[in-house]
């Protein structure tokens, strides 16, 4: 790997670019794989989870407790090989923004839940203080690299990148 360096020594954000990509690429792959399976061997505590936010109606919950896991696996798979990596980083965004707002709904309303995000949520037991700011700050996080691949989303070593057929640095140019 050659990196362009200028006089002074710094490294250039094309050069870089494309590599902090990859990494931004992989880890929000991770983040979906791991939320994702964590919740597909328990589909019912995946839907009791969603409830627990009481925005939807419970069979509504369910349905959407359910499909949730199958939802990021695809993510996480999808951003893993870097096909259509635009598109997963817009629906992650989407998703994402969903989550945040949902954990601050619950919070604003009293409500004392686990978030579900990588696991079985729903309510806390009594005495059981929930942790919201931390999760907000962490989907935050996870949203500013979505972010991150909606501006930029051919990385090296992707499908997308692949079928273009250029180089991922023709696109800072």
């Amino acid at each position: 790997m050659t990196m362009t360096v200028r006089r002074t020594g710094a490294v250039r954000w094309p050069a870089v670019r494309p590599w902090l990509g990859v990494a931004v690429r992989l880890g929000l792959a991770t983040v979906w794989l791991v939320a994702g399976g964590a919740k597909v061997g328990d589909l019912a505590a995946s839907g009791r989870a969603v409830n627990a936010y009481q925005v939807l109606p419970y069979d509504a919950a369910t349905v959407v407790g359910a499909a949730l896991p199958f939802v990021e696996l695809a993510l996480g798979l999808l951003l893993l090989v870097g096909l259509a990596t635009r598109l997963a980083a817009g629906v992650s965004a989407a998703l994402l923004v969903v989550f945040v707002a949902g954990i601050v709904s619950a919070w604003s309303r009293g409500l004392a839940i686990d978030c579900g995000c990588f696991g079985s949520g729903g309510q806390l037991a009594a005495g059981q203080t929930p942790s919201y700011l931390p999760e907000i700050l962490r989907d935050l996080g996870f949203l500013a690299l979505a972010g991150f691949l909606l501006i930029w989303p051919r990385t090296p070593v992707s499908v997308d990148g692949w079928l273009a057929g250029a180089s991922v640095e023709d696109e800072d140019e």
